[in-house]
């Protein structure tokens, strides 16, 4: 029978015929440690969700494109297996990629606000949530499609309800400084976190125009609304 090990001809130095050893191959492969494991099944993980949604993917095709065995996935994420069918450990790959990615969104955005004014804070995190949207598209996507039955914290409307509860207290702020009714802040800062999010699921196909670009218009909108419209609006905060 064939097998893969070589086999290596050595003279005995006596004239007598070559003896035959065996040599057996070293493994080039490093074997990772628990925590590298477990990153790399989240990094496939979230490539095929965001590939292909939740439902169409296994955890047969998980471990197939991790080169593991479906108990190693167990092990990471807990789970386990009842007449062929697995339960539990997807779920959990799952919210641990969608736990991530929104705390990945969120610190994009809050790290761009670093403005002054009103405007230019609209501004900074119209481009900080299109910055997210450009650099982790994959999370994005998996973040937009819609979520497992049960799971609500990983929902793309809790999300939206996650960032604007984050602003409403700056434009509450400026509602007060406006003399305006600051009870409405968190109904504005729905309608601002949403029309930017539906326009980065919208941006996300298309990458055209500039991220930049689609900022300014967004700002434009929000800010002098229909009525005013600037012919070509420009980021403030980019003006030196």
């Amino acid at each position: 029978m064939a097998d893969n090990v070589t086999r290596l001809e050595v003279a005995d130095g006596a004239g007598r015929p070559a003896r035959i050893q065996p040599v057996v191959p070293q493994s080039t492969r490093k074997r990772m440690t628990a925590l590298e494991r477990r990153e790399q099944l989240i990094h496939v993980g979230k490539s095929l969700f965001a590939k292909r949604g939740y439902e169409a993917v296994t955890i047969e095709e998980i471990a197939s494109q991790a080169e593991v065995s479906k108990p190693v996935i167990y092990e990471q994420f807990g789970g386990t297996e009842v007449d062929g069918k697995s339960y539990g450990a997807k779920e959990s790959l799952y919210a641990v990629i969608v736990d991530r990615e929104i705390a990945a969104l969120l610190h994009t955005i809050e790290k761009a606000l670093d403005g002054s004014h009103p405007r230019i804070m609209l501004e900074q995190a119209a481009v900080g949530f299109l910055t997210y949207i450009e650099q982790n598209t994959e999370g994005f996507q998996i973040l937009v499609r819609d979520s497992p039955m049960g799971m609500v914290s990983g929902s793309f409307s809790s999300l939206i309800t996650d960032i604007a509860v984050r602003v409403q207290h700056l434009l509450a702020s400026e509602f007060r400084r406006r003399k305006l009714n600051a009870k409405f802040a968190p109904l504005y800062a729905q309608s601002l976190v949403g029309m930017v999010a539906l326009t980065g699921q919208w941006w996300v196909e298309t990458r055209k125009p500039s991220k930049e670009e689609v900022a300014s218009h967004l700002v434009n909108l929000a800010w002098n609304g229909l009525a005013g419209l600037e012919v070509k609006p420009e980021l403030k905060s980019k003006k030196k």
